[in-house]
């Protein structure tokens, strides 16, 4: 994600038999990250990483017991769209609520811990420990050095919750046939069926399906916020030539975006040279 790729890339053929040229993957970096800084270099940030997934999931459960979501009847009857729509908009927005107050809660130790990581590439050893880490940005960026690169992972999440959500009740309700052996009515907007009379088990994978393709549309949200979390923080991660002073993630968006770049890192082993 960060631009840093002190290994050259190789020369391969992808699937028409066309030579291209492959950046090294996951097992190759790690190798090297291993030769550089011993096994131990694979764990960089990962206390400040499991602190701010912890601090995560203590704030979704908190939030879920003060503001519990009232049951509603389980509605999958095609008669009865409006209601179950009206059930998955409650639902999500619930769920938007406590993710957003979660990673409220938890960014600041992913700051931490990214800058813990990008660390690697300076050889820099600037941020050391949680607490000292947590004193040093107080001091150099005060309380909104915590919370860098907010914005963009929160609205990656709220528009990957709604999306998969959304799109998760509209394939199991148009598509999804409850009755095996009746074929599906002309207007359906998708223009197919699944007739199984295990209807409530392929229901429960369509969510699981649509999370994995939403999360591919919504990874540039994921690489702007990463990249503003060490963005001119003092780090050479942070700085020219692996990365301008962006202004705002907006900024860093539009330079992503103009250099073809938006889903940088998104592939940990087929990595294709730009």
């Amino acid at each position: 994600q960060g631009g840093h790729e002190p290994l050259p890339p190789t020369v391969g053929r992808n699937v028409l038999g066309r030579k291209v040229l492959y950046l090294p993957g996951f097992f190759t970096y790690a190798r090297h990250i291993v030769e550089v800084d011993g096994k131990r270099g694979l764990f960089r940030g990962l206390t400040p990483r499991l602190i701010s997934s912890t601090l995560s999931t203590i704030t979704r459960g908190s939030v879920k017991k003060a503001f519990p979501l009232e049951d509603m009847e389980h509605v999958s009857n095609r008669d009865d769209v409006k209601t179950s729509l009206r059930k998955v908009v409650k639902e999500t927005s619930h769920e938007m609520m406590m993710q957003c107050m979660s990673r409220v809660v938890s960014h600041p130790l992913h700051v931490i811990s990214m800058r813990c990581m990008v660390q690697f590439v300076g050889r820099e050893v600037k941020y050391s420990g949680v607490f000292s880490a947590i004193g040093r940005i107080f001091k150099e960026e005060g309380i909104l050095g915590f919370f860098v690169g907010l914005v963009p992972h929160i609205l990656g999440d709220v528009i990957f919750l709604w999306c998969c959500n959304l799109l998760a009740h509209f394939i199991n309700t148009y598509a999804v046939d409850d009755n095996p052996g009746v074929t599906p009515p002309l207007h359906n907007p998708f223009g197919f069926s699944f007739q199984f009379s295990q209807a409530s088990v392929i229901r429960s994978y369509t969510k699981f399906v649509m999370g994995i393709a939403v999360s591919m549309l919504t990874y540039p949200f994921l690489l702007v916020g990463d990249l503003m979390a060490v963005n001119n923080c003092g780090l050479r991660a942070g700085l020219p030539p692996y990365a301008p002073a962006f202004t705002s993630w907006i900024h860093c968006w539009r330079y992503l975006s103009a250099q073809g770049q938006l889903f940088r890192g998104s592939s940990l082993l087929f990595r294709r040279a730009p």
